[in-house]
């Protein structure tokens, strides 16, 4: 009797190889815009100590009470988890080595996150994301831009059909004096709350007015609004986010009742939505967050920042046709016989010494059986090496999927065989 197979955890998905290269030319994109725009990469520990999801996002948020996987550490007793998201670890980095110490700092990661949630299309235990951090700019210049980069990738990767939602939570003291009506205004409706916003009522009253509850709209649209409770400087801020925006012509909408689900945030909150995904509409959200690193120990830092669902941006790029697999290699190259092969490593290498991709074949196979398989590889071309080829220190080049039907296979110097290839390529890519 054979043993059980044992499969992936619900929800943490396997990547396959057609899949993972996509997925590498995705953050090839996303590399290059970012480094445009002079952030730098950073890379984070997948888990850390729970203490600091606590503190950072709030003990009441959703995160927090029932999506972490945390665990404790069998040898010390300390209590670890797998990060729910990437701002929390970003900052007590930041505060660990000083680095926003002395000079702003422009920072980025990539890497995956994992919540206990309900598995469905672009929602996932293990999900990745793509964070953006700033330290050490107070003004609203920088939530401009950093929304303005959103805009430039989602043109990079040829998605259409985005829109921009901004708010502002304003400041902790202003949130307070809302957060009292707000708390007012639902006790005296009481009855209309759903099991959730009557949980939320006391603990995180913000997070009622972010509810997708059809019985409760009418209710959230006559709440307090959180704007109307503003100060003159958290107003200033917000209009200087929106003349940025309003400077570079890209188009938003301001939404009064738009949280964000951690408690660290203040002043700017945004997200960017598109109605091709079902409910998970959201493929990019952030703000400012001013307060997060004294609250986990360092000094007094202005920050913002944003974060992006990999996984939902690859499936749009889908919906909208974009591309889904790699390039090919540009040569596979076939061999058969003892002084064939030892001569085939050292072509292969002198190929990729010159930029030329070679897939070599392994695992033996007659002439045939190989030339199948360098048809299925994709690649521009076959070089084949037979002990005959080998003892002249020729190859026999042959063109796979020539775009000029006048070049045929050919039979040349081992050692001409780079060049012959480039200058094959440029010519068709000048056709």
């Amino acid at each position: 009797m054979s043993a059980p197979k044992i499969q992936s955890v619900r929800g943490m998905n396997d990547i396959l190889p057609d899949e993972a290269e996509f997925w590498d030319m995705f953050e090839e994109t996303v590399r290059s815009w970012l480094a445009s725009y002079g952030y730098r990469p950073i890379r984070l520990p997948v888990v850390e100590p729970t203490p600091l999801f606590r503190r950072a996002i709030g003990e009441v948020t959703d995160i927090v009470e029932k999506e972490m996987y945390s665990f404790v550490d069998s040898l010390n007793g300390e209590s670890l988890t797998l990060r729910p998201e990437g701002t929390a670890g970003c900052v007590r980095a930041v505060i660990q080595h000083s680095l926003a110490a002395h000079q702003a700092q422009r920072l980025y990661y990539i890497g995956q996150m994992f919540r206990h949630e309900r598995p469905q299309k672009g929602r996932y235990r293990q999900f990745h994301q793509v964070g953006v951090e700033a330290f050490g700019f107070p003004g609203p210049d920088v939530d401009g831009e950093q929304i303005l980069m959103g805009a430039r990738l989602w043109g990079d990767l040829g998605l259409a059909g985005i829109t921009l939602e901004i708010n502002t939570l304003g400041e902790p003291g202003e949130r307070a004096r809302h957060r009292a009506e707000l708390v007012s205004y639902l006790e005296e409706h009481a009855e209309l709350l759903d099991e959730d916003a009557r949980r939320r009522l006391y603990t995180n009253p913000l997070r009622v007015l972010d509810s997708k509850n059809p019985a409760l709209q009418d209710l959230i649209a006559g709440a307090p609004r959180l704007i109307d409770h503003l100060g003159e400087q958290s107003m200033a801020h917000f209009e200087g986010v929106q003349q940025v925006l309003r400077d570079a012509g890209q188009p938003f909408s301001v939404n009064p009742r738009l949280v964000r689900g951690l408690d660290y945030y203040n002043l700017t909150v945004y997200e960017w939505q598109t109605d091709r995904l079902g409910a998970q509409g959201t493929v990019c959200a952030g703000g400012r967050y001013d307060g997060l690193v004294e609250q986990l120990g360092g000094r007094p830092t202005p920050a913002c920042g944003f974060a992006m669902g990999v996984e939902r941006l690859i499936a749009l790029i889908r919906e909208a046709g974009g591309e889904t697999r790699a390039e090919a290699v540009d040569v596979y190259l076939v061999h058969q016989g003892a002084l064939a092969s030892r001569l085939a490593v050292g072509v292969a290498e002198t190929l990729r010494d010159r930029g030329i991709d070679v897939l070599y074949n392994c695992g033996g196979g007659s002439f045939k059986s190989q030339m199948k398989r360098a048809d299925v590889s994709g690649a521009a071309f076959a070089v084949i090496i037979g002990d005959d080829e080998a003892a002249a220190g020729e190859v026999t080049l042959k063109p796979l999927r020539a775009a000029d039907d006048r070049v045929g296979q050919q039979r040349i110097t081992a050692d001409d065989v780079a060049d012959r290839i480039i200058s094959l390529t440029a010519d068709w890519e000048d056709a």
